[in-house]
C-alpha cells in the first residue's frame, strides 16, 4: 500500500491564541501531535513523514517517534497570518533537497482534527487517485446553511448571506459543506502552482460531523476529549 513518492506533512506552529500550546494538549494520555503521527504511521501510505514546527518540544517529540524528517520552521513562516500552503511548500522543498528525490503527491494531516481515523486517511487517498484530482480536501456537511440561517448585517440591516435564494426550512435548502481541516492532498507539481485551496479539479472527501471537530477553543477540546475517550 505504501507509495514511495507520497509524503506526509504535519505542520505544528507553536503560537495559538485560543488554547495555549494547543498541539501539545493531551487526549487520553497522548498529545495531538502524537495522535497525528501515530495515525500517519498506521496508514502505511507514506514513504516519508515530515514534521515542521517552530517549537523545540514539538520537534523533540517527533524525533522520539522516529519520523523521517523534522524541520525547524523559520519565524517568517510561523506567524498566524502565514498561508498553510506556503508552509507545506517549504516542507516539501526541504524534504526533497535533503533526501534527493521528487515527491509525486503530498498529504497534509492537521493536528487539530484528531477524531479523523486511519481509514479516513486511506480512503481519502484512494479517492484522490481514483478520480485523478489535482488536490483534495476533507469536508463535512455544514451545520449552518447560508441559504437558510447564516446572516450578515450591513448598514444596520440584517439579511441572509444568500439573499436570492429564500428557503423556509433547512431541510429544503441546498446541501452545503465546510472544510474540516482533517487532511489535504496535492499533486506535487500542482501544489507549487497553487495559491488557494479550491480549484475546478478539487475533490472532496466527506467525513461525518462527529469526526470533523476542529479544535479552536476549549469547548472544542472538551468535546473531542469526550468522544475520543469513548472510542479508544
Amino acid at each position: 500500500m505504501r507509495n514511495k513518492n507520497l509524503i506526509c506533512t504535519i505542520c505544528a506552529r507553536s503560537g495559538s491564541k485560543g488554547i495555549k500550546n494547543k498541539n501539545l494538549q493531551l487526549i487520553n494520555g497522548l498529545t495531538l501531535l502524537e495522535i497525528t503521527i501515530i495515525q500517519a504511521k498506521k496508514s502505511k501510505l507514506f514513504s516519508k513523514i515530515i514534521v515542521s514546527s517552530d517549537s523545540k518540544r514539538v520537534l523533540q517529540i517527533a524525533k522520539n517517534y522516529d519520523v523521517d524528517f523534522v524541520i525547524n520552521r523559520s519565524s517568517k513562516l510561523s506567524g498566524d497570518k502565514v498561508s498553510k500552503i506556503d508552509v507545506i511548500k517549504d516542507a516539501v522543498n526541504k524534504t526533497e533537497t535533503y533526501f534527493n528525490f521528487i515527491a509525486s503527491s503530498v498529504m497534509d494531516i492537521d493536528l487539530t482534527t484528531p477524531l479523523r481515523t486511519v481509514k479516513d486517511i486511506q480512503s481519502a487517498y484512494s479517492l484522490f487517485l481514483k478520480n485523478n484530482f489535482n488536490n483534495l480536501l476533507s469536508v463535512c456537511e455544514s451545520k449552518k446553511n447560508p441559504y437558510f440561517n447564516l446572516l450578515e448585517i450591513k448598514n444596520n440591516k440584517t439579511q441572509l448571506i444568500k439573499r436570492n435564494n429564500i428557503y423556509n426550512s433547512r431541510q429544503v435548502a441546498p446541501k452545503v459543506y465546510e472544510a474540516n481541516s482533517a487532511l489535504y492532498i496535492w499533486k506535487r507539481d500542482f501544489l507549487f502552482k497553487a495559491s488557494k485551496i479550491i480549484y475546478s479539479k478539487t475533490g472532496v472527501y466527506i467525513m461525518p460531523r462527529h469526526r470533523s471537530i476542529d479544535i479552536d477553543d476549549k469547548l472544542d477540546l472538551y468535546m473531542v476529549k469526550s468522544i475520543y475517550n469513548k472510542n479508544n
